[in-house]
């Protein structure tokens, strides 16, 4: 959403408005731009957008870390935010996604919990960034931390790490998969993501987890055999821990994935009178209930 500075739209009664003009910020009325947004196609359909782009930095290093386990790597993540390094990204993947990944990828690292980052900025500045980062993840147990500024190797690394949903499919051939998102504040993660690893393995799912670590939000592909009711009931509730965790812990039910239908009990529980809030916009904006109905609220 932060990357939208305005976007046209098509109301439910016909009417096309533009939301905003072609400059950083602007204050005039209300925020109608991150209200169509978010509204997942509820209020009105996007034609068009206009969105902010960013220079290419001079110099790009990019690199990944073992650590012993969940807890350790996502610790490294909490400082390193905590000190401000500018790190452009910081991703997380567990052991069993590492596992998929060295497979489908043919990636020449032992299976452990990794974070995939990258730094952005001047040739001094990455290379200082990156042994900042190093020394921190040494201090948690991890290392040895192996960067590069080579455009070849950092795009063997990404390409696994954005393969990572082909790569879990091999896990459990012919089963189908669900993928579910949660964020928590950056001084949760830790917790989060270890209770919920600990509650895959109490639940005998196989469930890969992978990271935004830098923003608290990560993603569990779950895969089941939709055939089985057992299996799926046991998809379902571990899906509704989850969301109930993460909202316990002042997080979110989805950072990127959206409300739909699957989540519309939780925004309630996340949100409570707010909800009310939007029902009242949905009604007011769109009366005859024509765009999206179903998703997000139940009316």
């Amino acid at each position: 959403r932060e990357n939208v500075l305005a976007l046209k739209a098509v109301m439910p009664d016909g009417r096309l408005i533009s939301t905003a003009k072609r400059v950083k910020k602007t204050s005039a009325g209300y925020d109608l731009t991150r209200l169509l947004v978010g509204s997942e196609g509820t209020l009105g359909i996007i034609t068009e957008l206009t969105l902010k782009l960013y220079g290419i930095p001079q110099a790009i290093s990019g690199g990944i870390c073992a650590f012993p386990d969940l807890e350790s790597a996502c610790n490294a993540v909490i400082e390193t935010i905590q000190m401000g390094i500018p790190v452009a990204r910081i991703e997380l993947v567990n052991s069993l996604q590492m596992q998929a990944m060295i497979n489908y990828s043919k990636l020449d690292y032992p299976v452990a919990p990794y974070l995939f980052v990258e730094f952005h900025g001047s040739d001094a500045g990455v290379a200082e960034q990156a042994e900042l980062f190093g020394e921190i993840a040494a201090a948690n147990g991890g290392g040895p931390f192996k960067w590069t500024a080579n455009l070849e190797e950092r795009e063997k690394l990404w390409s696994a790490r954005h393969n990572s949903y082909f790569a879990c499919m091999t896990l459990a051939p012919g089963k189908q998969s669900l993928s579910t998102d949660v964020c928590v504040p950056i001084s949760r993660l830790a917790e989060c993501i270890v209770a919920t690893e600990k509650d895959i393995a109490a639940s005998g799912l196989i469930a890969p987890i992978v990271g935004h670590a830098g923003d608290g939000n990560f993603h569990v592909l779950i895969l089941f055999d939709d055939k089985n009711p057992e299996e799926i009931q046991n998809v379902e509730a571990f899906v509704e821990r989850l969301n109930l965790r993460a909202i316990a812990m002042d997080g979110t039910c989805t950072g990127e994935h959206g409300i739909g239908q699957g989540k519309i009990k939780f925004l309630r529980l996340e949100l409570g009178g707010a909800v009310d809030v939007m029902e009242t916009i949905k009604r007011a904006i769109d009366p005859g209930n024509i765009m999206n109905p179903g998703k997000i609220l139940r009316l």
